[in-house]
């Protein structure tokens, strides 16, 4: 037999193998009904007090908690604040509230501060148990999900980048191989691929990691001031320059360079970009003296610095100077399995940063994503997940709460909307279909059925039978 006893802060199970249940309540009547259903199952743990609580269940190593909401205050349910406050500690707890008021206000308050199941009395122990016991199988089977989700996550992880695919392994092995060499490198690919991740990486992984990373995006700046800029300016250069200013690259001294969208510089910025990478040296605009440089510079564009440099858009000579090793980023579309791993990455990193609880995509609405071509690629994704996390309140992010863009190319929502989840009378969805598409062609025919019978390529009798059949 269980040993028992009704003091605070009590143990009432000595079996080391049963799961460990914290109950809150100093009413006696609910611990003696609960002790009695709830004891040969689990390791029951007593208090009658608030005080503490997350500190006591948490030196407990409780899966979950039943709190009296009505068990001391000044305010009536004063421990809605307690699974307020437990939820936010411990997202992982099982919290079952328990009160004496029958009110759905109250069972409306107790669930909103993170109360899985809500009690009134009477309270029916079984029921209590059978509850207990389904949500705490139901959180265990979601923590080892989590578990393997994360393992699978690390595996695909590179650096700060996401993705398990054949097309990102080559990425993965590209990065690895020239992160040590002083080699000048470019990344390419669409908009929204993660350029400047790949540029991040090459730089963790060298000699350099610990040095300056400049990134400057080439156009983000207007042509006027581009130029200061990257090279600097001394003091009077122009108007405005009331100081000496180092450039981008002078900052880069020791350390990297990341020029994004390069292809927007200039051409008489690349002339002078290539002498600094032949000299290693810059002089700053409205200077006299060249300072010498060490850095190593990475590139990164989306357009065709080929057909560039063959129309005379960008200096052949500097194509070849920095095109050394391409690294090619692939689009998320050919990108085959990632779309689940970065919709979880990104679906972790923002329920993390917004403090929310977990949310779940459904399959239906994973194979929708599966489904889409992300002319935006993974910055569309992460865009589109920060909005779910936010917008969507429940724990379950599903086909309804997706873009009606999205969804338009969706094979899985056309087949959703079709056929849904619990099914369909299939009498009577021809039926329905039926009788709108005789409807439309009379609409259509100002009501002659021999011509909405030829709209519909049906002949006359079968018309006047369809008709006649549906009261047309």
């Amino acid at each position: 037999m269980p040993n028992r006893s009704t003091g605070p802060d009590t143990v009432t199970s000595t079996e080391e193998t049963l799961p460990t249940v914290c109950l809150i309540t100093a009413d006696e009547n609910f611990q003696r009904e609960i002790e009695a259903e709830l004891a040969p199952w689990y390791q029951l743990r007593h208090r009658n007090h608030y005080g503490d609580a997350a500190i006591w269940i948490r030196e407990q190593q409780a899966q979950a908690v039943l709190v009296d909401i009505d068990t001391q205050g000044d305010e009536a349910h004063a421990g809605v604040g307690v699974l307020r406050e437990l939820r936010i500690l411990e997202r992982g707890l099982v919290l079952i509230s328990l009160s004496r008021s029958r009110a759905r206000a109250v069972e409306k308050q107790a669930t909103e501060a993170g109360s899985d199941a809500h009690f009134h009395s009477p309270i029916d122990p079984s029921e209590l148990r059978l509850v207990l016991k389904t949500t705490l199988e139901t959180r265990i089977e979601e923590t080892e999900r989590a578990r393997m989700q994360q393992q699978v996550l690390e595996r695909s992880k590179f650096q700060d980048l996401v993705g398990a695919s054949e097309a990102m392994r080559r990425v993965y092995d590209a990065i690895s191989q020239v992160a040590e060499s002083r080699i000048n490198v470019i990344v390419r690919g669409e908009s929204g691929t993660g350029k400047e991740l790949v540029a991040r990486a090459i730089v963790a992984l060298s000699s350099r990691r610990n040095k300056p990373f400049i990134s400057l995006n080439c156009a983000a700046l207007p042509e006027n001031l581009i130029e200061s800029e990257l090279f600097g300016h001394e003091r009077g250069a122009f108007t405005g320059a009331n100081e000496a200013k180092p450039g981008q690259i002078e900052l880069a001294d020791g350390g990297t360079l990341f020029l994004d969208e390069i292809a927007t510089l200039t051409l008489p910025l690349q002339t002078k970009l290539l002498r600094v990478l032949e000299d290693r040296q810059v002089q700053r605009l409205g200077g006299r003296q060249a300072r010498k440089i060490d850095f190593r510079l990475i590139c990164a564009t989306n357009e065709p610095l080929e057909e560039m440099a063959r129309s005379g858009k960008f200096r052949e000579d500097l194509y070849y100077r920095i095109h050394v090793v391409p690294i090619q980023l692939p689009p998320l579309r050919e990108r085959t399995g990632d779309i689940a791993l970065l919709a979880d990455y990104f679906l972790r990193i923002h329920l993390l940063a917004n403090g929310l609880e977990q949310k779940r995509l459904t399959p239906d609405a994973l194979a929708a994503l599966e489904e889409h071509s992300w002319p935006g690629n993974v910055r569309e994704l992460e865009n589109l997940i920060q909005r779910l996390v936010i917008m969507v309140l429940g724990p379950t992010i599903g086909l309804e709460h997706l873009p009606q863009q999205l969804l338009a190319q969706s094979v899985t929502a056309h087949e959703a909307i079709l056929l849904p989840e619990n099914g369909v009378r299939f009498d009577d969805e021809i039926r329905e279909l039926e009788v709108a598409l005789l409807a439309a062609a009379l609409r259509r025919s100002d009501g002659s059925k021999a011509a909405a019978a030829r709209l519909l390529h049906l002949d006359s009798q079968r018309m006047k039978y369809l008709c006649r059949k549906y009261s047309l």
